[in-house]
């Protein structure tokens, strides 16, 4: 393996993750700042994944916690037609955007996500990339201890029989204290190393983990609880801001972007031909994985639905409990991984600033790490603790995640487009196009998505201002 393939906060020879430990690890960080070597070994000397192997390593990327909230994103969104339009349409720009990233990944001769749109793009657009990164991975942890909280909350009732405001009415039950002794004694020792070797099994979980849920759920939609009574159930949205504001669970779930250059190059044949085979077939996985789940949970509850699924079932239900546990597992294995990669980045940010290479700066590195790790986690928990719901984070990282689908491909389509010295014929100018709608549609969804979320915190501060005063 060439330096270049090492994260920025590793040293030589203490990169010790296997090929077949999952993606996640490897999937957002930012490669030596300056190096001699090219970044993409030679197929022939490195070997390769199989396609159905790179269809399973994409599949996994994409499915994660974002699962939980699509019931309620059907529901924002005005039903299970509206919801099901809107991904088929989304499929497109998805797997053309993959397509995409892989074809400029191949042109300009970089392995991760970050390097393909800085060669393609330029630095100043690397940079944005770059922090985008590290706030997604930064709001993702967010919504990973929400969720702990959420099921421990949960689960603790059903153990103790209790209602939840009996559960919250004890400290040692409380949501804020499980989801903090969770954290430090658990996540922020998995958090503090170079190396999460551990990443495969957490891989694993994930997998066994969103595929339990989605049955699970699909199971009590056929044979539901006699305590269950479904809501409302629209058929039409509300308004047409209604169905954008739906797209940010949509692009969080469907989010494989920035794993998908490095799964590309891990391929024995780094051709667009194959790779259109494999993001295809993941895609359709993943389809059938967050339908089933969208509409089985939307029916079961309507317009009662909250915005984490699991929270909608009674607390004694078995089959939920286990759900429950497995999703707990997997977002306490799956915090250090995103904050490694988080963290990835911003070394890399900062080691380009100060103009330093890997090599010299090893000596403070641990001291650096210490100090990235605990400021992260601290952050990430004060903010878990005071957000009520995962919708709320997710509407704003789900912004971002349409930016990876849209705006930084689409860019990179343009830019590669407009590099070429060949004649412009008609193909040519189809896909600039092509890239400029990608530009336009994910500028757009990323700013009505975000300016919404911003307003809904506000006018929900509001009328809990008022709440309190009366």
């Amino acid at each position: 393996m060439s330096r270049a393939d090492m994260a920025v906060n590793s040293e030589a020879g203490d990169w010790r993750l296997s090929d077949d430990a999952g993606e996640r690890a490897r999937l957002l960080q930012s490669p030596s700042v300056d190096t001699e070597m090219p970044p993409i070994q030679s197929q022939q000397s490195r070997g390769g994944t199989s396609s159905v192997a790179a269809i399973f390593i994409v599949v996994n990327a994409a499915l994660g916690a974002g699962l939980l909230n699509f019931p309620a994103a059907f529901n924002m969104a005005g039903g299970i037609t509206v919801g099901l339009v809107m991904q088929m349409c989304m499929q497109v720009f998805i797997i053309s955007g993959l397509v995409i990233l892989a074809y400029c990944s191949k042109v300009s001769n970089e392995g991760t996500y970050q390097e393909v749109v800085r060669a393609v793009c330029g630095r100043v657009v690397g940079v944005v990339c770059e922090v985008a990164t590290a706030v997604y991975t930064f709001g993702t942890c967010i919504a990973f201890l929400i969720i702990i909280g959420d099921q421990l909350e949960k689960l603790i009732g059903g153990m103790a029989k209790e209602s939840e405001a009996v559960v919250n009415a004890h400290w040692y039950t409380n949501r804020k204290f499980t989801i903090t002794i969770t954290s430090v004694l658990v996540i922020l020792p998995l958090s503090i190393p170079k190396e999460i070797g551990f990443q495969k099994y957490a891989s694993a979980l994930s997998v066994i983990g969103t595929w339990y849920v989605t049955t699970v759920v699909i199971i009590k939609y056929f044979w539901p609880d006699k305590e269950v009574t479904p809501g409302y159930i629209p058929t039409r949205p509300s308004s047409w801001t209604a169905v954008f504001n739906a797209l940010p669970t949509i692009c969080f779930g469907f989010q494989c972007h920035i794993s998908s250059v490095p799964v590309f190059n891990s391929m024995r044949r780094r051709d667009l031909g194959p790779w259109g085979g494999v993001v295809t077939a993941g895609m359709i996985i993943c389809l059938f994985v967050y339908t089933g789940t969208g509409v089985c949970g939307f029916l079961s509850f309507g317009s009662n639905v909250n915005q984490d699924v699991l929270m909608s079932y009674p607390s004694d239900d078995i089959a939920v409990a286990i759900a429950r546990a497995f999703i707990v597992v997997c977002v306490v294995t799956s915090y250090p991984i995103l904050h490694f990669c988080g963290r990835a980045v911003l070394e890399g940010l900062w080691l380009r600033f100060r103009g330093e290479q890997v090599e010299v700066d090893v000596v403070r590195e641990r001291r650096r790490r210490l100090l990235q790790t605990v400021i992260w986690f601290f952050l990430t928990l004060i903010l878990a603790l005071f957000i009520p719901d995962i919708g709320r984070v997710i509407s704003l990282i789900g912004g971002l995640a349409a930016c990876f689908i849209f705006v930084f491909p689409g860019l990179c389509l343009i830019q590669a487009k407009l590099s070429e010295t060949d004649v412009r014929s008609a193909s040519w100018n189809a896909l600039v196009a092509y890239g400029i709608v990608m530009v336009t549609i994910g500028a757009f969804i990323f700013g009505q998505t975000t300016t919404n979320s911003i307003y809904q915190d506000i006018i929900n501060h509001s009328d809990g201002s008022l709440a309190e005063k009366h």
